[in-house]
């Protein structure tokens, strides 16, 4: 119920601050387990595409944002977030990961493992995709764009720009022979023209 409360009023918030539109959300299964694979702009990330869809979204975050604020802590725990260590093989992570799949969440990670620098999309890494051909779990290719532009590394606080998400289709690991390289490079595919379509809509 807080996950829902708070969805309504950020999604409200997003919507008059950053004239937020989310497209393609028709792509999106409405249930069952699935990632959702995403560019990484801004630390707007997370909620952007929280409030994007109507089902719940479980969130991979970082460690340290779990050991330093009791407060924002339990926060983010009570918004489905769980730590994971980057730039590692954090097997605990992978296997929280693989369990909420099992039971059917939408999980989202950004394959690109960190905020861009640029604003450009970077390399993906094939752990995401590993994850999806163990779980069995489709992957849609979720591009978030604006978000560099309203908040990059450079800002201390975030400012009002124009930010969209648009969720491409499904990617399923069975179509790619269980193959997380090649499903990697159909996902880098994928964002370079959905970020096309999305600014096409601008």
């Amino acid at each position: 119920m807080f996950y829902s409360f708070l969805q309504f009023w950020v999604r409200l918030l997003f919507s008059v601050v950053f004239r937020f539109r989310a497209l393609g959300r028709e792509n999106v299964p409405v249930d069952g387990g699935v990632i959702l694979a995403a560019n990484h702009q801004s630390y707007l990330d997370p909620p952007l595409v929280g409030v994007g869809l109507d089902r719940p979204v479980h969130f991979m975050a970082r460690k340290s944002l779990f050991e330093h604020n009791f407060l924002f802590t339990r926060l983010i725990r009570s918004l489905n977030a769980y730590p994971v260590e980057r730039d590692r093989g954090d097997i605990a992570a992978i296997r929280e990961t693989l369990r909420r799949l099992e039971k059917g969440a939408a999980v989202l990670v950004f394959p690109e493992a960190t905020r861009t620098y640029t604003g450009e999309i970077g390399a993906l890494k094939p752990g995401v995709f590993m994850m999806a051909a163990r779980a069995a779990v489709p992957v849609v290719p979720t591009v978030i764009d604006g978000a560099f532009e309203a908040w990059p590394r450079s800002r201390l606080l975030p400012r009002p720009k124009q930010i969209a998400v648009i969720f491409g289709k499904p990617l399923l690991p069975a179509d790619f022979n269980g193959d997380p390289r090649a499903m990697a490079e159909a996902c880098q595919a994928a964002f370079a023209s959905l970020q096309a379509a999305v600014r096409s809509h601008r």
